[in-house]
């Protein structure tokens, strides 16, 4: 494919998402389409820019940028930053949502780069650098002279028919970016084009944790309320052990070494007397002991209790994996160098309380760590007349898209918020006592406050109630 037709190609797909060339200052167009495919210094390129920049010269802000040469059938597609800098689209920018758009539409080939952060516009990617000087040297005019300019950028190839659905999901995200659709025929066609080559992945979270609990013995699900942690270990218990050989304990700030593992306590019955008391990890260890069977305990809410004190020496235990060991340790009555064989473990840790223990590394290699993100229900997934969200689900999870710090990724609202009985008034209810009141605290502890007025416009929509009075 020439350049001329790779032009065309991209700008037949730019019009099926909405895009309207701006041609002079009286038109409604809503970009302005740039095109350079002789560059005497060899950085042919076309591409897409703001509607209120200029023709020509230097401008500012985001762009989608195609670089294309006739001698060859790669080419490089970026979104780019204007030589003058940012303008209007500074906050657009810091959004980690944008990030995250882009994101998806590179691969691990290795010949995707992205930057960190998309305001940097003073450094350019050293891995993209290498890689055109020893694959595309073609191209190297791109790295000099527009390199720190290239937020993200992937190398493509026209001839490749992935490659090319690959480019219409860049078009169309950033016609997303710069809401070119005006009609539900765009809006499909845009959707269309960015599931053709982003699918969206399914995983069933059950096989792989209990593949994962087989594999590594000791398993911490993490992650938002509501996104069925203690449910999913709860469903292993009952699917794959017997009933008598399921322990479970809830940890708490007060939980001690004693509680779980092993200690003494006052005899009632003997005033001033004691006698032993079976923590919850002892007790499983002497039932894997008394039987062939596969034995389960449950930790709910394991960061909830000061970790180093209510495991003590038995930390020692939790090592799968390591074979023979010559040093023993005396738990309560028993002598062990590793916990039995068929004792497995599995912990639950809420990632959206941050009042809570660290977990310190130790602990985390000694563990495998599945993370339940946050899902949409199916039919399938309901008790007999339970209904589900989808369409509030949908617009909790785009605002934490859009607004969420990778770390702020794990505040959302799991699936169960959004499971009613199919009654207007228990919709509400769990929008008016449950979801708002958790967003309101979010904000309040300084999460998200670049998403306050989408989420107060949501529930207002929905419900017609101010978050802030």
């Amino acid at each position: 494919m020439t350049q001329e037709e790779l032009k065309n190609y991209a700008l037949e797909k730019a019009a099926l998402f909405g895009y309207v060339q701006k041609k002079d200052e009286a038109s409604k167009g809503n970009a302005v389409f740039r095109s350079n495919l002789e560059d005497v210094k060899g950085a042919n390129y076309f591409g897409f820019i703001r509607p209120e920049e200029p023709y020509s010269g230097a401008y500012s802000d985001f762009s989608l940028v195609v670089f294309a040469r006739d001698d060859t059938p790669y080419f490089f597609v970026s979104l780019g930053v204007g030589s003058q800098g940012f303008s209007n689209d500074y906050e657009l920018a810091s959004l980690p949502g944008v990030r995250r758009m882009f994101l998806k539409l590179l691969d691990n080939k290795g010949d995707s780069f992205c930057k960190p952060t998309f305001t940097d516009t003073e450094s350019q990617s050293l891995d993209f650098a290498d890689y055109v000087s020893e694959k595309h040297q073609e191209f190297k005019p791109i790295v000099d002279k527009y390199g720190q300019c290239l937020p993200v950028i992937r190398c493509l190839n026209s001839e490749n028919e992935t490659d090319l659905k690959a480019l219409d999901a860049w078009i169309a995200t950033y016609a997303v970016l710069r809401q070119w659709a005006t009609n539900n025929g765009q809006r499909k066609q845009i959707e269309n084009a960015r599931k053709a080559y982003t699918p969206a992945k399914q995983t069933d979270d059950y096989e792989v944790i209990k593949s994962l609990l087989y594999e590594r013995k000791y398993v911490v699900l993490q992650g938002a309320p509501g996104t069925g942690k203690t449910f999913t270990a709860n469903r292993i218990a009952v699917k794959e052990f017997k009933a008598e050989n399921v322990l479970f304990e809830q940890f708490h700030a007060e939980t001690t070494y004693s509680d779980f593992v092993y200690g003494i306590e006052p005899n009632l019955e003997e005033p001033g007397a004691f006698k032993k008391k079976e923590g919850i990890l002892y007790k499983a260890i002497k039932q894997a002991l008394s039987t062939k069977d596969n034995v389960l305990l449950i930790i709910d809410e394991i960061n909830r209790a000061n970790l180093a004190n209510v495991l003590g020496p038995v930390f020692y235990l939790f090592e799968s994996g390591t074979g023979h060991r010559s040093s023993q340790m005396k738990v309560g009555e028993q002598m062990l160098s590793n916990l039995p064989k068929n004792l497995y473990v599995i912990a639950t840790m809420n990632t959206a309380d941050r009042s809570l223990a660290v977990v310190d590394f130790a602990l985390r290699r000694r563990f495998a760590w599945y993370t339940l993100r946050p899902r949409e229900l199916t039919l399938d997934d309901l008790e007999q007349g339970k209904n589900f969200d989808s369409k509030l689900f949908n617009s909790i999870a785009n605002i934490f898209e859009r607004y969420a710090t990778d770390e702020e990724l794990n505040l959302q609202p799991g699936q169960s918020y959004f499971v009613t009985n199919g009654s207007e008034e228990t919709s509400r209810n769990k929008i008016v006592y449950e979801l708002m009141p958790l967003i309101k605290e979010y904000l309040r502890e300084g999460y998200l406050s670049k998403a306050k007025e989408s989420f107060s416009n949501l529930f207002y929509e929905r419900v017609q109630l101010q978050l802030f009075e």
